[in-house]
């Protein structure tokens, strides 16, 4: 005979099918799952590096750009100064960064804080960013500007 009353030993007898009959994850299981986990991390982390690299890249491609079409601007002010008679390249920066441009070289290449723009002179005008958000660029990325008077 049971120690226990009747209404007690049903329920402990249902306690012990249910602790039989729980399911769960087995330890192989969850070292499984870290595993995987682990390993789309080491996938996943240098991509994401690699995709903030090329966006560094990207917003120098866009700095130059816009020093590009002040020098356009610059090239077409002068022509309209001068009846149409086309720049080299050498008198378009002397003309963008003199007082009928942008005063000076360093404003002809202030595209912002976050870069770091040359402009320099020459057949083509060059314009080279080595930094963006004062991390440097490798390579620099470089672009040219040809004068319509360059031949």
């Amino acid at each position: 005979m049971s120690v226990y009353p009747n209404h007690l030993t049903g329920y402990f007898g249902r306690e012990k099918n249910m602790l039989r009959n729980e399911k769960g994850f087995t330890l192989i299981e969850i070292i499984a799952v870290l595993v995987i986990l682990g390993i789309l991390a080491a996938v996943a982390i240098p991509k994401y590096l690699d995709v903030s690299g090329q966006a560094r890249i990207k917003a120098a491609q866009g700095a130059i750009a816009e020093v590009k079409g002040r020098l356009s601007s610059a090239q077409a002010k002068y022509m309209m100064a001068n009846s149409g008679n086309a720049p080299n390249g050498a008198t378009l920066f002397t003309y963008a960064s003199g007082a009928n441009g942008y005063v000076n070289a360093t404003n002809l290449a202030a595209v912002g804080a976050d870069f770091n723009v040359v402009v320099a002179t020459g057949a083509p005008i060059t314009v080279t960013v080595d930094k963006v958000q004062n991390q440097s660029i490798t390579p620099s990325a470089v672009g040219y500007f040809n004068a319509a008077g360059d031949p």
